[in-house]
């Protein structure tokens, strides 16, 4: 789905956010309906550590909300989403600018809601990957989320 006038001003507005902004990632696309995010952090004075690839809290940080911010768009205001654990597992340092590919389909939203009817809250696990731009795979990130209604 294409991105939406307003996921382009949210896009834009997220990317100024100072939180976010701090991370040196950039949101680059939101599609109109929520399922899916890119972001790329590039590799620069800002996200650059002292051996020259990008920094663990640039990946980290570019990456982190971006599951939760989906759920909550995409479930509604009456939906509590939490960022409960997170770890990053490293596969090569990332020496150009890396790439992240945020995709929620709808069998899983389904489950999310369907599991909810019979529970008060649920956990659910998230990956991401981020690769560089000839497709080398330099870390996942794994997102546990707590959902629930409220």
């Amino acid at each position: 789905m294409k991105e939406s006038l307003k996921t382009k001003f949210f896009r834009w507005g997220f990317n100024f956010w100072p939180c976010y902004r701090g991370s040196g990632g950039r949101v680059v696309f939101i599609s109109g309906d929520w399922r899916e995010i890119r972001v790329k952090i590039p590799l620069n004075l800002r996200t650059r550590n002292y051996v020259g690839t990008i920094y663990v809290g640039s990946m980290y940080g570019s990456v982190d909300p971006i599951y939760m911010i989906m759920l909550l768009k995409i479930l509604g205001k009456n939906y509590i989403v939490w960022d409960k654990a997170a770890s990053i597992h490293f596969k090569r340092p990332g020496r150009s600018t890396l790439h992240a590919r945020f995709v929620l389909e709808e069998e899983e939203i389904r489950g999310i809601l369907k599991g909810l009817e019979n529970s008060p809250s649920l956990d659910r696990i998230y990956t991401v990957e981020l690769k560089d731009p000839e497709g080398n795979l330099c870390a996942i990130v794994e997102k546990t989320l707590y959902i629930r209604k409220k």
